[in-house]
């Protein structure tokens, strides 16, 4: 993506008052139909400080090593409504690329946040969490967001439930 200007400006409020009205920790254009790399967050980072912002073109560093420690936590998806399981992931993550004006940045975080850099750039990547899980786990994660998908509308998160 190389485009910095108004559109994306557009896009990006209209991620954001997604995000909110959904209850989210952070959006994935793909998630609402836009095929650009750029995600926003909007959660606590691993001291619970509220964090916003937008990376553009993200990639995410993973630590390797003794570094790399796991941590299990509970995992729920926009586009996934209502289903949530459990999924391992590094405990902290670095992500790079930019932000909503084309300027370099670079942030390392645990926590949600940390956690909401991998998802979002899964995203990105044409992967949802549902495809770290077990198939055992995948099958419980699909089958609990079917029993709730007629409360959420068909075109959710890009429209909220009436």
């Amino acid at each position: 993506m190389t485009g910095f200007g108004s559109d994306l400006q557009e896009l990006l409020a209209d991620m954001f008052a997604t995000n909110i009205a959904a209850d989210g920790a952070g959006l994935a254009a793909q998630q609402v139909g836009v095929d650009l790399a750029v995600f926003i967050y909007d959660c606590a980072d691993e001291v619970g400080k509220r964090r916003t912002g937008v990376v553009c073109n993200p990639v995410v560093d993973l630590p390797e090593g003794i570094d790399r420690q796991l941590v299990e936590y509970c995992e729920g998806c926009l586009s996934l409504p209502g289903a949530f399981t459990d999924l391992a992931r590094p405990s902290f993550s670095t992500c790079r690329g930019h932000d909503q004006y084309g300027n370099s940045i670079e942030i390392t975080a645990g926590g949600t946040l940390g956690r909401c850099f991998q998802h979002e750039t899964d995203h990105i990547n044409g992967i949802v969490f549902g495809d770290r899980l077990s198939t055992r786990k995948r099958k419980h994660l699909y089958r609990d967001h079917d029993e709730v998908s007629d409360q959420y509308a068909a075109d959710w998160p890009a429209l909220p439930a009436s």
